[in-house]
C-alpha cells in the first residue's frame, strides 16, 4: 500500500453493499446504503497527548474488520480501488 496515514487515522476497504434484500428483491444502485463496515489496509502512528506530548497508541490494527460511522471519512481511489481515510473517533467498534 502507498498510503501512510498521519495521526491517527486508518486507511479502510469499505465492504460491499447489500445487492438484495432478505426476501431476495434486488436493491437498485441509487438505493443501495453506503457500507458501514470495512477491513483496516493501514494505521498511522497514533495522536499526541497534548499534556505530556506521548503518542497515544491506536486500539486498531491492520486487518482489522471495523464498523465506523456513517458519513465518516474521506473517501479516495487509489490504483482503481475505492477506499476510505478515517480518524479514530469516526471508529465506533472492532468485529470479533
Amino acid at each position: 500500500m502507498n498510503l501512510k496515514p498521519l495521526e491517527d487515522r486508518i486507511v479502510v476497504r469499505p465492504g460491499d453493499a447489500e445487492e438484495t434484500t432478505a426476501s431476495g428483491l434486488v436493491i437498485p444502485d441509487t438505493a443501495k446504503e453506503k457500507p458501514q463496515q470495512g477491513e483496516v489496509l493501514a494505521v498511522g502512528p497514533g495522536k499526541r497527548s497534548e499534556q505530556t506530548g506521548e503518542v497515544i497508541q491506536m486500539d486498531v490494527g491492520v486487518g482489522d474488520t471495523v464498523v465506523y460511522s456513517k458519513y465518516g471519512g474521506t473517501e479516495i481511489t487509489v490504483a482503481g480501488e475505492d477506499l476510505l481515510i478515517l480518524s479514530a473517533r469516526d471508529v465506533l467498534a472492532i468485529v470479533a
